[in-house]
């Protein structure tokens, strides 16, 4: 690992999937497979890297000020036959609309 790498660092992604419902008014959505722990030092200081990175927040600091007022959601996700977009689905693999998704994947959704 170079000394410009965080551990984690890859931890985190801009939520682009479908089939998300916000629990807040919050703008920005963030998603990491597995259902993580956010009060773990690790996972919070690489979501703070991500949106930092992102140009979320102008510092390290802001970002983990940021996490303080973020809402945590869990859930699952996979994807359509033929689809590239992840979908939210329950823990059998149905979506809301009652499609079967393939690959299901736990995740950690956080609203910024």
């Amino acid at each position: 690992m170079s000394k410009d790498e965080r551990p984690g660092e890859e931890l985190w992604y801009e939520w682009d999937g479908s089939g998300y419902k916000k629990v807040s008014s919050k703008e920005l959505i963030y998603y990491t497979f597995d259902h993580v722990d956010v009060e773990n030092e690790v996972v919070r200081r690489a979501l703070a890297s991500a949106i930092q990175r992102d140009g979320v927040a102008c510092s390290l600091g802001d970002g983990f000020k940021l996490i303080e007022t973020s809402i945590i959601n869990l859930g699952w996700v996979g994807l359509l036959e033929e689809e590239f977009e992840f979908m939210v689905c329950n823990e059998n693999s149905e979506t809301e609309y009652g499609d079967i998704v393939e690959n299901i994947q736990s995740v950690t959704w956080i609203e910024i």
